[in-house]
């Protein structure tokens, strides 16, 4: 069902409410300092020096035309001062040149610098975030407005720059024309008054589309990568998805465009309107200059000076005004970036936080526990009691949405129980330091990251701190059998994996698998988390990584959840859950003479290997 047109009209930002987003540009220029501050001392002292050579060589522009005056009426030529005012006009435009590059230079260096900045900053933050919000998509939203313009900011520290340095010039500009012609100013102030009635009008608009369409643009950058990938190729080839999905881009596409293409032609044609409003005053302020010149007030050289000074001017001005559009603007996207910074979340309180034990004593126990997701009145678990002792191992098994991979983020500390307690040892696990608590496992979901990256790397993502632990990497690979996928590889632990990158390799699910396996066993972890760990093996392979799995956590505690009750049957108990609830606990044995759920999965399982 396609979802109803956005209007700009129902998010519309004022000028007052553009105006109000200015006041993140000290902190914004703060952060810039810091990430180099002698570049951006350096950008300011010549943004000062650049901006005071405009009047300059305007001015030496009318004494050059006074004297080449002088020069033509005079008997006797005199060159050697009119060579100094021409060499002196010259040093200053080479200056002027050397100086715009040397900013234009330390801008990007800033800005890509900044740019680095900002990035590491919102992952950072976005790490700090609980689960249950990042599988918000409110939070999402906010998360992308965020990310938006984050090299943009480039050009946003420019403008405002440059919006300082014009101000210098204009200050300087005025002082010339002011002493000549009082008059002139007027005309100047109606000249470019229509252009600043068109940005105010206009201000914000750019902005308010982009905001109410921030969803939809998330929809779009996913049909993009849907439609043209080699993750998805194989559907969209076999099942012919690609008129589906090109035609779905391009039906949501063209209503963005529809509305974009609207606000443009508004603004274009108040633009034209307003340019000839503000031509026609310039060019009145350009008859009087001429009157006043010939009438012998003026010589030549004042009109080129006012002449350039006037146009120059009001061209300045004319920038000021559109340029100030664009930062308001772009400082809209600042607030949203600073205001994701600044969000803050229920911290725990840490007072009486203590430590985690070296060795589990007793283990897990949930105590009717349930959990619903914020904003939601189903419960996704509830009421679950159960035990899971120390080296213990304890398979979770159930149909699909039974509740198993929810109790092991609650379990992890990524999902806060709504009701009940979880206990380790007798102690409520909220009064252990979450990320300390959290160390205590090795985990390994199902849907666990292919990062395109060495296989080393693959592998040390479950302990990143043993990088350049060779020795330990191998020999967790050797527990996981990645080993095996090491010596079918060119490069071996240095093979690039996946073809996002060149001499990538791309690898097989069960391949994948073993890797991702390996991750878990990096860590000397307490508890081992296995979720769905074997699912892309095959059969003989999956036997083997559980028999080896038994061996190698022989005194540790852990918890498996697997389909496949061919391997659950090798863990010390077996819960069952059903529609979030534990419906039966126990050995394979017992539950197979209990009769209920798991006899008639397992005879069913088992039914189709005959």
């Amino acid at each position: 069902m396609p979802r109803p047109q956005q209007s700009i009209s129902t998010n519309k930002f004022r000028f007052r409410e553009s105006f109000s987003s200015l006041k993140f540009v000290p902190r914004f220029f703060k952060e810039i300092r810091k990430v180099n501050p002698a570049l951006f001392y350096a950008n300011i002292v010549g943004r000062i020096i650049n901006a005071v050579l405009p009047v300059l060589m305007l001015w030496l522009g009318k004494l050059i035309i006074d004297e080449v005056v002088v020069q033509i009426a005079a008997e006797v030529k005199d060159m050697d001062r009119l060579w100094t005012l021409v060499a002196a006009e010259l040093a200053l435009a080479i200056l002027s040149d050397l100086l715009s590059r040397g900013i234009s230079l330390i801008d990007a260096l800033l800005g890509d610098q900044y740019a680095i900045d900002t990035s590491v900053k919102i992952i950072k933050k976005t790490s700090e975030v609980d689960l249950d919000e990042l599988e918000d998509s409110e939070f999402y939203d906010k998360l992308e407005r965020a990310r938006q313009q984050t090299t943009g900011r480039v050009g946003l520290m420019s403008n405002i720059l440059t919006q300082a340095e014009d101000i210098i010039v204009i200050a300087t500009l005025l002082a010339g024309v002011v002493a000549f012609e009082p008059w002139l100013i007027l005309l100047l102030i109606v000249s470019i008054i229509p252009t600043m009635i068109n940005e105010i009008k206009f201000s914000g608009t750019s902005y308010s589309l982009a905001r109410s369409w921030t969803q939809e643009r998330r929809e779009l950058d996913y049909l993009r990568y849907a439609g043209a990938s080699d993750v998805t190729a194989k559907e969209v080839k076999l099942f012919g998805l690609s008129d589906y999905l090109a035609n779905r881009f391009k039906g949501l596409s063209t209503r963005y465009y529809a509305q974009s293409k609207n606000l443009a032609k508004q603004r274009a044609g108040w633009g034209a309107f307003f340019n000839v409003v503000g031509t026609t005053a310039y060019y009145a302020a350009y008859v009087l200059i001429v009157f006043r010149t010939v009438a012998g007030i003026f010589s030549l050289g004042d009109l080129t000076f006012l002449a350039g000074s006037f146009n120059r001017l009001r061209q300045k001005l004319q920038g000021f005004f559109t340029r100030f559009t664009a930062i308001t603007e772009s400082a809209l996207y600042l607030q949203d970036y600073f205001e994701f910074l600044d969000l803050k979340y229920e911290e725990r309180d840490t007072t009486g936080v203590l430590p985690l034990p070296e060795i589990i004593q007793k283990g897990f126990e949930f105590r009717n526990v349930g959990f619903k997701y914020p904003k939601s009145e189903k419960w996704v678990v509830r009421h679950i009691n159960f035990e899971l002792s120390a080296g213990e191992k304890l398979a979770f098994v159930g149909e699909n949405g039974a509740g198993k991979t929810t109790l092991i983020k609650l379990l992890l500390q990524f999902y806060e129980p709504t009701e009940g307690e979880i206990m380790l040892d007798e102690i409520p696990i909220k009064r252990y330091d979450r990320r300390a608590y959290q160390q205590y496992f090795g985990v390994i979901f199902q849907d666990f990251v292919k990062f395109e990256l060495t296989l080393r790397e693959n592998i040390a993502m479950g302990e990143i701190s043993g990088i350049d632990d060779q020795q330990r990497i191998s020999l967790a690979a050797e527990k996981s059998l990645a080993d095996q996928v090491v010596h079918e590889l060119p490069f071996g632990y240095d093979q690039q994996l996946g073809k996002r990158f060149k001499q990538g390799k791309d690898l097989s699910g069960g391949q994948w698998q073993k890797i991702a396996i390996a991750r878990a066993y990096m860590k000397n972890s307490e508890v081992l988390i296995l979720d769905e760990p074997t699912s892309a093996l095959d059969a003989r392979a999956e036997t083997e990584a559980f028999n080896r799995f038994i061996k190698l956590t022989e005194g540790k505690t852990a918890v498996i959840i697997s389909h496949r009750f061919s391997t659950v049957r090798i863990a010390d108990r077996i819960m069952v859950l059903k529609d979030g609830a534990v419906l039966e606990i126990g050995t394979h044995e017992e539950l197979m003479a209990n009769g209920k759920l798991y006899a008639e999965l397992f005879n069913l399982q088992a039914a189709g290997y005959k």
